[in-house]
C-alpha cells in the first residue's frame, strides 16, 4: 500500500472500528499524523514581543482531529495482528506500554479466524 493510498483509507474509514488494517495503512498513516503535527508545530512566529504561538495552537488542533481516526485504524491494525481492541489502553502505562503496543502493532498479519474457509485448503 502506497502513502497517499494508506492516508485516503485511513482517512476514508475514520470511524470505522471493524475490519482490518495491513502494517503499511498503520504506519504510513501514523507517519503523516506526526509529520503534520510537527510541521503546524513549527509555524510558531517569532514577533518583536516573543513568540506567538499559532503553530502550536495548529498542532493541538490537529492532534484532535487526527485523534478518531488513529483509534480507528490502531483498532483495525490490533485486530489484523490477531490482538483484541482492549490493547490500546496499554497507552495508559507510561513509556513501557507505548513499547509493549508498538511491538504488537508491528507484528504481522494473522489469518481471519471468523472466515470458516481460511486454513481449509479451499
Amino acid at each position: 500500500m502506497s502513502f497517499g493510498m494508506a492516508i485516503a483509507t485511513a482517512l476514508g474509514k475514520y470511524a470505522d472500528f471493524g475490519g482490518r488494517a495491513t502494517r503499511p495503512e498503520f504506519w504510513w498513516f501514523v507517519l503523516f499524523a506526526a509529520l503534520v503535527g510537527s510541521a503546524l508545530g513549527a509555524l510558531n512566529i517569532a514577533t518583536g514581543n516573543g513568540v506567538f504561538a499559532i503553530g502550536s495552537s495548529l498542532a493541538s488542533v490537529w492532534s484532535v482531529v487526527v485523534l478518531l481516526p488513529t483509534l480507528a485504524v490502531m483498532v483495525r491494525r490490533l485486530r489484523d495482528a490477531g490482538r483484541e481492541w482492549g490493547e490500546v489502553f496499554w497507552l495508559l502505562v507510561p513509556i513501557a506500554g507505548l513499547i509493549v503496543l508498538a511491538i504488537h502493532l508491528s507484528e504481522p498479519s494473522k489469518p481471519d479466524m471468523t472466515d470458516k474457509t481460511a486454513g481449509a485448503g479451499v
